[in-house]
């Protein structure tokens, strides 16, 4: 099979948090040598470091891109998160892409973190973040972020984007606002990353990475299913199943919906992660050269 597009996308998979911190070495090096683009990495509470991880996996890769999606917040000020980023940009150059995103309000709550307007803070959040890692001295007195003549000593020579995750529609207008691109959470089907882009009208995204469920082990159906909200939208428009062909093929339709990194995300319970990480290298390499290698 054959997938002809103008430009194809990244291809890219999460490290689920539900595997334990020493699998993500070997994760790292296998998804590496497979050829894809990114291994993506979640800071859900209260399972990993998001970027204790991200540092250690940037590490362990050569090429591979990092990303941290997302940030909570409420849990980490502007100033450390942008000190965060800055050192891994240095380190790493061009192999490190954060987003930021409310965070779970329950799990905000459940540490003293959870705030009145989550739609102020991440205003607030972003903005000081980009700032500093431009370089400049941020004085800023807002309702949740007050920083008064801070600057990076060591900022990136290469200024990183900061990203936005969002799903509802005031989330989706300010990243489109003030983000330098969007995380899209798994359960959408192509249409409703094409309605989420729109939202963001204000100006288009840089990047627009969509998570995109996908199993190859046996009864991986069944695990995604489970973990899917309800939709109107048929499952199978939601996930990436199959054969190598099959796979590359629905990755193509979220590309053509406005995706430009398509993150492929197997369940938290999946029995053969290995297998799953050579059927989206697969199914990349069906979208760059229009085959997959052989076995």
């Amino acid at each position: 099979m054959v997938i002809r597009m103008s430009k194809a996308p990244r291809v890219g998979i999460v490290f689920r948090p539900e595997l334990p911190a020493e699998r993500l070495a070997e994760f790292v090096v296998s998804a590496e040598a497979a050829g894809l683009d990114d291994v993506w990495l979640w800071e859900d509470c209260f399972l990993h470091g998001g970027v204790a991880s991200a540092a250690a996996a940037l590490a362990w890769g050569g090429s591979l891109r990092v990303g941290l999606g997302l940030m909570p917040v409420p849990l980490r000020s502007p100033a450390l998160a942008a000190m965060e980023i800055a050192t891994l940009a240095r380190l790493f150059p061009g192999r490190f892409i954060a987003a930021a995103g409310h965070g779970v309000q329950s799990w905000m709550e459940q540490v003293g973190a959870r705030v009145a307007s989550p739609m102020s803070l991440l205003r607030e959040w972003v903005k000081a973040t980009q700032s500093l890692l431009r370089g400049d001295t941020v004085t800023v007195s807002g309702d949740y972020v007050s920083l008064d003549g801070v600057a990076l000593d060591w900022p990136p020579a290469v200024v990183p984007p900061v990203l936005v995750g969002a799903r509802g529609p005031k989330t989706l207008a300010l990243a489109g606002e003030i983000a330098d691109g969007l995380v899209l959470d798994a359960g959408l089907s192509p249409a409703g990353v094409r309605r989420a882009v729109a939202t963001t009208a204000a100006r288009r995204p840089h990047e627009v990475v969509v998570y995109l469920p996908c199993s190859a082990g046996t009864g991986g159906t069944g695990l995604i299913e489970a973990e899917l909200s309800r939709s109107a939208e048929p499952l199978a428009d939601r996930v990436a199943m199959g054969s190598a062909a099959e796979v590359a093929a629905t990755v193509a339709t979220f590309a053509l919906a406005g995706a430009t990194t398509i993150v492929l995300q197997p369940a938290a319970a999946e029995p053969d992660v290995a297998a799953t990480i050579r059927l989206a290298a697969a199914a990349r390499a069906i979208l760059h050269g229009g085959h997959a290698p052989s076995d």
